[in-house]
């Protein structure tokens, strides 16, 4: 199996592209190991000493480092987690809870300036920030002001705030008027 990688803007980071499906729909967020409970794969990952986040893209994978730790001490120990997952039978994820995202959702549901934001963050903002191996994904809004969660490269990526005001924020604020600011959250 030959497995790619990709530096990200973020030095922390690095995306590795197994050249398989990695998640069929949608993307998922382990911060830390203690939320690996539903994915043998990131609990797989979580293994190499150094590991402090894995993100599950369609294509890929993105691997964030203890700073103490340089990739070349890391990365042949990653590489092999890869290529064992997909040697075994083990699922990616064994069950999705979307129960919070559906509350989220019925709140919002009738907004207009919702749809609008969420439309945005899906056509323009996640197809770029997937090729750097990160995500961003629609939380709120709440009195002019979009909630968004960074995952991925992009949480904890030095120029991710830069991203954030300059580029989503300006676009969000230049489609939908009623966008006062944009923030990151947890």
């Amino acid at each position: 199996m030959f497995i790619q990688t990709e530096i990200t803007p973020n030095p922390m980071t690095l995306k590795f592209i197994p050249g398989r499906v990695v998640m069929e729909k949608g993307t998922a967020f382990f911060p830390s190991k203690e939320k690996t409970l539903n994915s043998p794969f990131a609990k797989r990952l979580f293994k190499v000493d150094g590991v402090e986040g894995v993100f599950f893209g369609a294509d890929f994978i993105t691997i964030t480092k203890n700073q103490d730790l340089e990739w070349d001490l890391i990365k042949p120990m990653i590489l092999g987690a890869i290529t064992d997952h997909y040697s075994s039978n083990d699922s990616i994820i064994i069950k999705e809870n979307k129960k919070n995202n559906e509350l989220k959702d019925s709140k919002n549901l009738d907004s207009e300036i919702v749809k609008q934001i969420k439309e945005l963050i899906e056509t323009r903002v996640r197809p770029a920030v997937a090729m750097d191996g990160g995500d961003i994904v629609f939380e709120n809004y709440e009195n002019g002001i979009v909630y968004l969660h960074m995952q991925g490269s992009c949480a904890g990526c030095p120029s991710s705030m830069a991203t954030l005001k300059n580029g989503i924020e300006n676009m969000l604020k230049h489609y939908v008027p009623e966008v006062t600011e944009v923030r990151p959250i947890g």
